[in-house]
């Protein structure tokens, strides 16, 4: 009697900024992972999410969305998405009902020369209509013939079920990557900086959201809670002002949103510390970028 078939595989997700990648990955994965708001450049790292089943394992990688490097930081950020083309087993091509689709042609016209199955999905159908879907639908089919074209509302969640069908369908005969009682690649200390820095960007307009980096001092586990200390690094001394606010206002009130959101993703109490220190051109000094975690 032969043994069932176990297929296991990378699934990474690529597309530009706001077309809602993160939320898509954080349907499939069925956990909340990756920043999700209405600002682009919401991720700066690649950020794995694993889904485990008797025979198969997808190990989904969110990336950040594309665009012209204005700086080392952004210049890294583009090295994980050419990484995740180059590495995948499958891609997901996430666009949506609103952007054009000849922005990028670079990226599309190394989608043409891929190898790998892609898979281009057109998300946010839930704020256009049939004709318009149909006809952005075969534009799509047109730019990138090789790609399997599918409708999806992350949001919504419509749409899912069919993707995860497609995917499983690609993905090739392997054993499992990685244990599978893994949700995730990164540690808790990663989610902890991830919260606060979500937090800065809902809270913060403007550069500063684009000039903060979030760094854990402190990350200790005790039997009824964690005690975390975290420093926010900014660029310059008028930024540390904007971000602590009048008397402290506005620090404190992302440290309390994020202290909430921390104690239901650990399901535990979190005693959480603010700090901010202006660490000057951080974005641009390659040392720096490393020690924060941007591989370059």
């Amino acid at each position: 009697m032969s043994s069932k078939i176990h297929r296991a595989g990378f699934v990474n997700i690529i597309g530009n900024p706001n077309v809602g990648k993160s939320t898509l990955m954080n349907a499939l994965v069925g956990e909340r992972l990756s920043i999700i708001t209405s600002k682009s450049q919401t991720t700066r790292h690649r950020i794995m999410g694993i889904v485990n089943g008797d025979d198969y394992q997808i190990v989904y990688s969110d990336t950040p969305g594309i665009l012209r490097p204005s700086y080392k930081l952004q210049q890294s950020m583009m090295d994980y998405v050419e990484t995740a083309i180059g590495d995948a087993d499958v891609i997901l091509y996430v666009t949506d009902v609103v952007e054009k689709s000849d922005k990028n042609q670079e990226y599309i016209d190394k989608l043409n020369r891929v190898i790998c199955p892609v898979i281009l999905i057109i998300n946010k159908i839930d704020l256009s209509n049939n004709e318009e879907v149909n006809a952005l639908i075969q534009r799509w089919q047109e730019l990138i013939p090789r790609a399997e074209i599918m409708v999806a509302s992350a949001k919504e969640k419509f749409g899912l079920e069919n993707i995860f069908d497609r995917i499983l369908h690609h993905l090739p005969q392997n054993e499992a990557w990685f244990d599978k009682d893994l949700l995730t690649d990164r540690n808790l200390r990663f989610f902890a900086s991830e919260i606060i820095r979500e937090k800065i960007l809902t809270n913060y307009t403007k550069e500063i959201p684009y000039c903060t980096e979030v760094v854990i001092d402190e990350f200790k586990e005790g039997e009824e809670r964690y005690d975390i200390s975290a420093v926010i690094n900014v660029m310059r001394d008028s930024q540390k002002g904007i971000i602590i606010g009048n008397k402290g206002a506005a620090l404190k009130k992302v440290g309390t949103q994020a202290r909430i959101d921390m104690e239901e993703f650990f399901e535990k109490k979190v005693y959480l510390s603010l700090f901010v220190k202006v660490n000057p051109g951080w974005r641009e000094d390659s040392r720096k970028l490393k020690a924060f975690g941007y591989d370059r």
